[in-house]
């Protein structure tokens, strides 16, 4: 598999070390949210094939004047992330709130099993809730760099759910489902575990580059990410595929499907699996910080087979699906591999795997 004729033209970052050009990448689709905006049908066909496909593409944000401000949010995002992770260590634990059986606040590096070899991951990360941002539930304690970032924090919440209510929209038409039905399974002020994550990946040592991240499919509707360094592989559908690059492009998103998309269309759509490598070449002496946009279903969302459409497959004879909302599948997929909450022998891999089987049509 080699890099998209499109994208290689598109050039790198300022100020990050390039990315090697000898690298095989993911031919992802690059769409347009001008386009998309603008109601064009070819890019709302090119955004329904890619759903089925791989679940992942590249969305161009420059030609609109809405990508444009998510563009500057993100940037300022991510100069506000590296504030935060310069953070002593005993003052960031102090918002970690696992122990409370929630997923939002800090993330420690090396708290989470990435594989079933027991190796840890390998970067720290801040999730910032959504519900927290825009006064649906009761703020949580902050450190004083979040606390004063509420203002930017919402407004790129807004603004990346606003592409994400946009990407609903033209999947909802294309399966034909009643007006509505995927949007208001994700209000923006309805409780839910939409939520903003910052993270930091530190360089690795150069004699053990591995996986930072272990493979995995997103727990829910949507992710917008972004990054400025490689480290994101995926594994495209097949038996023989193996793990490729996703080359970051300035002026981009990486959007992808997560596993409510999954269950809701009973495999239809693909929430691909994914992981975080070392970043590739000389990118891999570098810190690796992102930023992404998680958007899920409201809490109270039953994970299950939409009715409604003809392009949905009906269950198999004698399938039954899990009885499981949004919240406690979230929970169980975020905490599910936490060593510092489940001892190592007693992780559950394929209970607290996503829709992989699903997606690839393979045992995980």
């Amino acid at each position: 598999m080699t890099q998209p004729s499109d994208t290689e033209h598109l050039g790198n970052f300022p100020g990050i070390p390039p990315f090697p050009d000898d690298v095989a990448t993911a031919p992802l689709l690059r769409l347009s949210l001008g386009k998309l905006l603008a109601g064009d049908l070819t890019e709302y066909e090119r955004l329904f094939e890619a759903s089925v496909d791989i679940g992942f593409f590249y969305l161009d944000l420059q030609d609109s004047e809405h990508g444009e401000s998510l563009l500057d949010d993100a940037d300022d995002l991510f100069r506000i992330g590296e504030s935060l992770f310069e953070l002593p260590l005993e003052e960031k634990v102090l918002y970690d709130f696992s122990k409370q059986n929630s997923y939002f606040g800090y993330k420690g590096q090396g708290v989470s099993v990435v594989d079933k070899d027991g190796n840890l991951d390998r970067n720290e990360f801040y999730n910032v809730s959504k519900d927290d941002i825009m006064g649906i539930s009761e703020q949580l304690p902050a450190p004083d760099v979040l606390h004063n970032s509420r203002a930017k924090l919402s407004s790129f919440m807004s603004g990346s759910h606003t592409i994400v209510s946009l990407i609903l929209q033209v999947l909802n038409d294309k399966l034909a489902l009643p007006k509505d039905t995927l949007a208001n399974l994700h209000r923006l002020q309805e409780v839910g575990g939409d939520q903003v994550r910052l993270i930091k990946a530190p360089p690795q040592p150069m004699n053990d580059r591995r996986t930072a991240l272990g493979q995995h499919t997103d727990f829910g509707s949507v992710t917008v990410l972004f990054n400025r360094l490689g480290g994101l592989q995926v594994l495209p559908p097949g038996e023989d595929a193996e793990w490729v690059y996703v080359r970051p492009l300035p002026g981009h998103a990486v959007v992808n499907l997560g596993d409510a998309m999954v269950k809701f269309t009973n495999g239809l759509f693909r929430s691909n699996i994914h992981r975080v490598a070392a970043p590739p070449g000389i990118q891999g002496d570098s810190t690796r910080y992102s930023l992404v946009y998680f958007a899920r279903p409201e809490d109270s969302v039953m994970l299950r087979r939409l009715d409604g459409s003809g392009l949905i497959p009906p269950l198999a004879d004698g399938q039954a699906e899990e009885e499981i909302n949004s919240k406690d599948w979230i929970i169980r997929r975020a905490l599910g591999r936490r060593v510092d909450l489940v001892k190592p022998e007693d992780i559950d891999y394929e209970k607290s795997a996503g829709t992989e089987q699903l997606s690839r049509r393979i045992k995980v």
